[in-house]
């Protein structure tokens, strides 16, 4: 039965990046500041390991201190250590930073611990082999080779922290968008619309959309969303957050990617917005886009008579939270019964960017075909 789960890392898991950085003899140099920063000494200090220096690269160093350590630049790390061990600390999805970081990575010891964009759980060994028996349901679930490859790929970087395993399984948007017939698709939501790029991407692809209800909470981003629909007049922009019921809840707004719901992010300012669920739209609708910062999940239980009824094509982000790459598929396969599931990621450090895809199983025999041979 080994061979059935030949991709993911072995049960029971015996070591994680924690163990190795607590059992580290070379000073542990951390790459980066900020709140990705200010969430890995949070685990540090809990776990007793200690940091030598902060450092950025060269050409942004301007003086400043972090944690009561003036920043170095690389080339002084590199001067004032003879071996060292990095710690990647920021997030990138960069075409001109990506390379840069796994060069240094080629060259030098360095590894990224998972640390989650909502909650504050964290993926180690433990967490790892009490949760073998969904992480393998999920795994199970995904209908590719493609897709079964990448989850292994993403469970070996977040027990590791070794990103050498997020260069490997990447896809295009275009090829993430390659399983759904667009032509199709006339009505679409986009929950999590951020400032429209992504509904402007469906429009890239099928023109003839003829209604795209976009919802954003952050008012900052909201206001880039009003703005693109005025240029775009299938675009119905909604301020407001997708949840599993109606109401108002806080909001930690912050103008970019990571505003969200959750108590546990860190948080820039604190409003009040909206909730709303996609089956209180009432509409029949062909597709459905969550990236919702973390909020997956009741995004999902809020739009299950949707699903049922119009069996729209899915595209889920399931890298927010920790569980969000097992228990996100098993409750899309609970609410989505009959559909194809097929992970797909696009470059980017941590593994973020990780999109589950579900096709109806009456679309795949009919219109998916094509696209399965080009995936």
């Amino acid at each position: 039965m080994q061979k059935q789960y030949e991709y993911l890392p072995p049960f029971p898991a015996t070591e994680d990046v924690w163990t190795v950085l607590q059992k580290e003899k070379r000073p542990i140099v951390v790459y980066g500041m900020g709140n990705g920063a200010d969430k890995l000494l949070s685990r540090f200090s809990d776990r007793g390991i200690e940091v030598a220096d902060f450092f950025a690269s060269d050409g942004f160093v301007r003086g400043h201190s972090f944690h009561g350590k003036r920043v170095l630049s690389f080339s002084e790390i590199k001067e004032r250590y003879k071996d060292f061990h990095i710690v990647l600390s920021f997030a990138s999805s960069r075409p001109d930073v990506l390379p840069l970081l796994y060069g240094i990575d080629e060259e030098y010891v360095m590894t990224m611990p998972d640390l989650p964009v909502a909650g504050d759980d964290t993926f180690t060994k433990e967490y790892y082999n009490e949760n073998e028996a969904d992480i393998k349901a999920a795994y199970e679930l995904l209908s590719d080779e493609h897709s079964k490859r990448l989850f292994g790929a993403v469970m070996h970087y977040k027990l590791s922290g070794k990103i050498k395993y997020l260069r490997e399984f990447l896809s295009t948007p275009e090829e993430c968008y390659s399983f759904f017939r667009f032509e199709s698709v006339h009505t679409a939501i986009d929950a999590g619309a951020y400032n429209g790029d992504t509904a402007k991407e469906m429009l890239d692809i099928n023109p003839k959309i003829s209604h795209i209800v976009a919802i954003e909470p952050d008012k900052r981003n909201f206001k880039k969303l009003q703005d693109r629909a005025s240029v775009l007049s299938v675009l119905q922009p909604l301020n407001a957050a997708v949840a599993d019921k109606e109401g108002v809840a806080e909001f930690s707004a912050s103008g970019n990617r990571n505003s969200t719901l959750d108590e546990g992010s860190y948080k820039k300012k604190v409003v009040e917005v909206p909730l709303i669920t996609v089956d209180g739209l009432a509409l029949k609708t062909d597709y459905i886009k969550y990236d919702v910062e973390g909020a997956e999940k009741a995004a999902l239980l809020g739009s299950k008579q949707t699903i049922k009824e119009s069996r729209p094509y899915l595209t889920v982000s399931v890298y927010h939270r920790n569980e969000d790459i097992f228990a996100l598929p098993l409750l899309c396969a609970r609410l989505a019964e009959q559909y194809r599931f097929y992970l797909r990621r696009t470059p980017s450090l941590p593994a973020w960017e990780l999109r589950l895809i579900g096709v109806p199983t009456e679309k795949a025999v009919s219109e998916y075909g094509e696209g399965e041979k080009n995936a």
